[in-house]
C-alpha cells in the first residue's frame, strides 16, 4: 500500500505546509539529535505531507523493580529516543523501521507522544490529565497499535491540545494500549477519548475500558515507595519494595 493510500485509508489529517515554517537549522550529529530530550522540532521538506502536531517515539525495557528507582530520574533512565517526526513520510519511514509488537519481549513500553511532552506522570502536559486503557490479546496488539497510532495521527479523537499521546505496553500474558490526555476534570474530553478508542479499535461493548487519572497513579507510587515501618523490615530480609514505573499500565 502507498503512503497516499494508507493516508487516505485512515484518514489522516495532513494539512498542507504552513506558511512561514522554516527548516530545522539544528546541525547536530544524527545519533546525539535523536537520543536527545529536546524537542526539536523536524524540518519538513516542501514536498511532503505535513501533520498537524509533530511527535516524537520512546522506547522503554523496564528492569526490575529492585534495580528501578521510583523517582522521575529512575524511570527517565528507562526512556530511549527513537524519533520525531512532522509528516506522513517521516512517520512511515520511522514505522516501518519498527519491531512489530509481537516480535518485542515482555515488559516493553512504546510511547508515542506530542513533541514536548514526555511519557511521564510527572510532565506538566500529564499531571493534571488521566488515560484510558484497554487489555488485549496478543493476537490483537499488532493491528490495534497501528490503528490507534494512525488515529492519533490523523486528528480522530478531536479534542485538540487535549491529546498527550498513547502507549503500548507489551505484558505476559496480555498488551494493553492506553491514551494519555491532559485534563482528567474535562468530562466532555474524556468521554470523547473513550468513544473513539471503542471505534477506532472497534471494541464490543463486553471489552472494559479502565480510566486512571494520573495524580492517582502518582499518590500510589510515592505510597508505594515510602520507607516501610520497622515491622515490615522485620518480615522482610533485604527491606526491598517494588518501584513502580511512572507510566505503567501494569
Amino acid at each position: 500500500m502507498t503512503e497516499r493510500k494508507m493516508c487516505k485509508f485512515y484518514n489522516l489529517n495532513v494539512p498542507d505546509r504552513r506558511p512561514g515554517d522554516l527548516p530545522n537549522q539544528n546541525n547536530d550529529d544524527e545519533d546525539d539529535d535523536r537520543n536527545s530530550d529536546d524537542p526539536l522540532e523536524p524540518y519538513v521538506p516542501p514536498h511532503e505531507h505535513k501533520l498537524e502536531y509533530s511527535y516524537w517515539m520512546w522506547f522503554s525495557r523496564r528492569p526490575p523493580a529492585r534495580e528501578l528507582s521510583a523517582s522521575t530520574t529512575g524511570y527517565g533512565q528507562a526512556l530511549r529516543m527513537v524519533g520525531r517526526v512532522a509528516s506522513v513520510e517521516q512517520w512511515w519511514g520511522l514505522y516501518m523501521h519498527l519491531t512489530r509488537p509481537a516480535e518485542l519481549p515482555p515488559l516493553t513500553d512504546l510511547h508515542l507522544f506530542k513533541l514536548g511532552i514526555k511519557p511521564m506522570w510527572e510532565d506538566p502536559a500529564n499531571v493534571n490529565g488521566g488515560k484510558w486503557v484497554v487489555r488485549l490479546r496478543k493476537s490483537q496488539t499488532g493491528r490495534a497499535w497501528e490503528d490507534l497510532c494512525m488515529a492519533m495521527l490523523g486528528e480522530q479523537f478531536m479534542v485538540g491540545d487535549e491529546m498527550c499521546g498513547i502507549v503500548l505496553s507489551v505484558r505476559f500474558q496480555e498488551d494493553h494500549l492506553a491514551v494519555w490526555h491532559r485534563t482528567a476534570a474535562d468530562a466532555v474530553a474524556k468521554a470523547r477519548v473513550r468513544d473513539t478508542l471503542r471505534r477506532v479499535l472497534q471494541l464490543p461493548a463486553t471489552v472494559p475500558v479502565e480510566y486512571k487519572a494520573h495524580g492517582d497513579c502518582l499518590r500510589a507510587s510515592a505510597s508505594a515507595s515510602a520507607p516501610a515501618p520497622a515491622s515490615a523490615h522485620t518480615n522482610n530480609a533485604h527491606g526491598s519494595q517494588d518501584a513502580p514505573a511512572h507510566n505503567s499500565d501494569s
